[in-house]
């Protein structure tokens, strides 16, 4: 009987304990600067890709799709764009909040694609309780 108690409780938690990312496509103006940056990005991780900055990983596709992940150590958001360190100002379309606030584990991804390029976010949203919310 103990036994069946602790799997339904471990069970109940489960759901809990592991926190499901998102991931958001938003708008953006691609620029001048922009391109220029990941084009020099996307050479320097082909010769050594060792050389990116910490917080910086790079793919490629068999199609040739390039894929760009930026880690929280190494972009700054501000409103209306998020600047990723040694690539440059990514613009979005919407100067609304990027990230849901409380927000954890917050990622940029690039990806060219076929159509452009498309930009992403990815975080774990805030635990909230209901213990935690107004009364």
């Amino acid at each position: 009987m103990g036994v069946i108690m602790l799997m339904c409780l471990l069970n109940h938690e489960l759901p809990m304990s592991h926190a499901k990312s998102r991931e958001i496509v938003l708008d953006i103006k691609m620029t001048e600067e922009l391109l220029q940056g990941l084009a020099k990005l996307r050479e320097t991780w082909k010769r050594d890709p060792a050389s990116l900055r910490k917080g910086l990983s790079c793919t490629e596709s068999n199609e040739g799709e390039f894929v760009l992940v930026a880690a929280e150590s190494a972009f700054v958001t501000l409103p209306g764009a998020c600047v990723i360190t040694s690539v440059g100002a990514v613009e979005l379309a919407d100067v609304g909040p990027v990230f849901v606030e409380g927000a954890h584990s917050k990622t940029l991804i690039l990806r060219s694609t076929p159509d452009g390029w498309r930009f992403s976010v990815k975080f774990v949203p805030p635990v909230v309780r209901e213990r935690n919310l107004p009364h």
